[in-house]
């Protein structure tokens, strides 16, 4: 019935909000210290609203975590199969990860930057998103290998140090009181990444075998 399908349509916009004001909160104060009353005063929504849709900010930084994820996957599949070969996927793939933490810094200060430390319950949860991305990057670094268009290495490696530089980075600037623009140095830490796995390419082109 159409009444059940606004019904629906109105808690999934409701819950959108609140994920969102919950995003802002977490960026700007931290997770820690982010209340739920903070959350409600952002929100506009009453107290009671938004523990109907999530039973607490545990359950709330989970949902937003996911959310992300699944966003920044999409984004890049998307963008991966606009292009040919496999070096050509891999530098998608990268690039689109660091074009939305550069688009979005208040994500990546949400998930690097609050992302270490908010104890048992959502640790977990962050390691399977970190793990998530590995997989992911690891995926087309295993078929760039598989085609002869990478020498073999060893790719579950090459992920998580990939990460690891991304996080060490991103964070660093997030910190930064006097900081060039992102994009300038996402630009600089795409080309390391790549020559790190012997792909030559300048700061705007596009990547190549050496």
């Amino acid at each position: 019935m159409d009444w059940q399908r606004t019904e629906t349509r109105d808690k999934n916009l409701t819950r959108e909000r609140i994920i969102e004001s919950a995003m802002r909160a977490f960026a700007e104060q931290g997770y820690h210290d982010t209340s739920m009353d903070d959350i409600v005063r952002r929100s506009g929504f009453s107290k009671g609203a938004i523990y109907f849709h999530f039973p607490g900010k545990e359950a709330l930084f989970y949902a937003l975590v996911s959310r992300l994820a699944d966003a920044l996957e999409a984004a890049a599949r998307s963008s991966i199969e606009q292009e040919r070969g496999a070096v050509a996927r891999v530098d998608a793939a990268l690039q689109t990860l660091l074009g939305m933490i550069s688009r979005h810094p208040r994500l990546a200060r949400v998930v690097l930057a609050s992302g270490g430390g908010l104890g048992p319950s959502l640790d977990p949860h962050l390691m399977k998103l970190h793990e998530r991305f590995a997989r992911f990057i690891k995926e087309y670094l295993d078929k760039a290998v598989q085609d002869g268009s990478l020498a073999a290495i060893d790719t579950e490696v090459v992920a998580y140090a990939w990460l690891g530089a991304i996080k060490e980075i991103v964070i660093r600037w997030l910190r930064a009181r006097n900081r060039d623009p992102l994009e300038r140095v996402i630009c600089a830490l795409r080309v390391l990444l790549l020559r790190s796995i012997g792909i030559e390419v300048s700061g705007a082109g596009k990547a190549g075998k050496e």
